[in-house]
């Protein structure tokens, strides 16, 4: 069996045609070619974009020259209403600083400090679809659910059920339905003063979850001041200096980093685990297998340790291969500083660069099986060379995403937490369609029938 792929558009369409369908869904609006070029060209009246498929122009742009190549402006329009001036849209002296500020409270040993925060809410996720057992489930409202609980326990020590929590929970359900990876301005070059074009419940959703996210990050300011701060990830970030400046972040800067918190760490986490779960219902004995290591290694009887985590290799392998198949962001833009010449092809300065997680995971001339479902790649000759030079679900080099361990860690152990108990098979419903809202989404829901194991 082949897992779901949007269908691939005409080669050839009206650039009219192209931005409608780039505006619905970026994943369709793309020809069939792109899976097996290195590298693509296109065109419109405002500017040049370059898909870059070969590894090494892809390690050119991430890794090896980055500062000449940073994060298009053009990608950010759509989410600057939500996210503000935060690590993932600024660039330059800006983003260094930010760097500088987030990056120790994710390093190697907190992720053990944040674990046991973790493993409370991969318990309450599996209490929570063990209550729906045999019935049919939209998985991707529960894994959103879930990741959302892991944010904010982590992130503030609080549980979903807590009022802001919540309601921040909601209102982002709300947003990530009306906000397109792009809007107009992503096409269209326009002065800062022009209005941007953002739907009116985008803007209203993202009002109310800067709102809620102010008053939890003013309370933990005070908390810090009052020094009885919980030691969680919002305490450690908000009381970081800057080792150059000696600066800690505002309010305001904190709300802008909440907020890409929310976004990375939730909605992409989200995505994975949903197209995890919809995986192994179409896949049972890979099911099976996962079901079969987190039973051995995640008791019952007893609180489940940080190093249980590094014994599930099989839960981690198919982890990785969703993480290929349906990358939770499945396009970068980065903007050429200068003119630059890739594949004997002349590049002006300004133009878009797009690296494309989705395209380079299933591109038939890199991996064996490029469409198919298959975790024991990663111990082939092609799987491990793959995944150094063609394997990018968090992006590369140092924008790498910060979270990426963090992410690594809670995805295998809410995967495998939940098929110790629970299995899943395919519902009723037509196979779910990927497209792309936020970050690879289903079209209509992946329903899926649950049961007790």
């Amino acid at each position: 069996m082949i897992p779901p792929k949007p269908p691939a558009r005409a080669e050839r369409v009206s650039l009219w045609r192209y931005l409608r369908l780039f505006r619905q869904d970026i994943l369709s609006a793309q020809p069939e070619r792109l899976y097996r070029a290195w590298m693509a060209e296109f065109r419109t009246p405002f500017f040049r974009s370059y898909l870059v498929n070969q590894p090494d122009l892809v390690r050119c742009v991430l890794k090896e020259r980055p500062d000449d190549f940073p994060k298009s402006d053009r990608i950010s329009e759509g989410l600057r209403p939500l996210l503000g001036e935060s690590v993932f849209v600024t660039n330059g002296e800006a983003w260094k600083r930010q760097r500088r500020i987030i990056d120790p409270a994710f390093e190697g040993g907190r992720l053990k400090d944040t674990f046991p925060a973790m493993r409370d809410a991969a318990e309450a996720a599996a209490a929570r679809l063990a209550a729906q057992a045999g019935e049919e489930v939209e998985i991707e409202e529960q894994t959103s659910h879930a990741a959302a609980d892991v944010i904010f326990r982590t992130l503030f020590s609080i549980p979903i059920e807590h009022r802001i929590a919540r309601e921040v929970f909601h209102e982002f359900r709300a947003y990530q339905r009306t906000q397109p990876i792009l809007n107009a301005a992503a096409f269209v070059p326009l002065p800062r003063w022009l209005p941007r074009g953002h739907r009116r419940r985008t803007r209203a959703s993202a009002r109310a979850i800067r709102a809620l996210i102010t008053e939890l990050t003013a309370e933990r300011m005070r908390a810090i001041e009052a020094g009885a701060a919980p030691d969680d990830l919002a305490t450690k970030i908000m009381t970081t200096r800057d080792p150059v400046t000696g600066e800690t972040f505002t309010t305001e800067e904190m709300v802008d980093q909440v907020a890409i918190f929310f976004l990375a760490g939730h909605e992409t986490s989200a995505s994975a685990l949903a197209w995890t779960l919809y995986l192994m219902a179409i896949f049972p004995d890979w099911q099976d297998r996962v079901a079969e290591e987190a039973r051995a290694n995640l008791p019952r009887d007893a609180p489940a340790d940080f190093a249980a985590v590094s014994r599930l290799r099989v839960t981690r392998d198919v982890f990785r291969e969703a993480l290929r198949l349906y990358p939770p962001v499945p396009m970068m833009v980065r903007e050429a500083t200068q003119a630059e010449r890739f594949r004997d092809r002349d590049l002006p300065r300004g133009a878009q660069i797009v690296l494309s997680p989705w395209h380079q995971h299933r591109h038939t001339r890199l991996w064996d099986n490029p469409d198919g479902f298959d975790p024991a790649r990663w111990e082939t000759e092609n799987g491990r060379s793959c995944a150094r030079e063609a394997y990018m679900p968090f992006s590369a080099g140092p924008r790498v995403c910060t979270g990426a361990g963090f992410a690594m860690v809670e995805g295998v152990l809410l995967l495998a937490r939940l098929l110790r108990d629970l299995q899943v098979a395919p519902g009723t419903r037509p196979p779910p369609v990927p497209v792309a809202h936020l970050t690879v989404r289903s079209r209509e829901g992946i329903w899926l029938k649950v049961a007790g194991r």
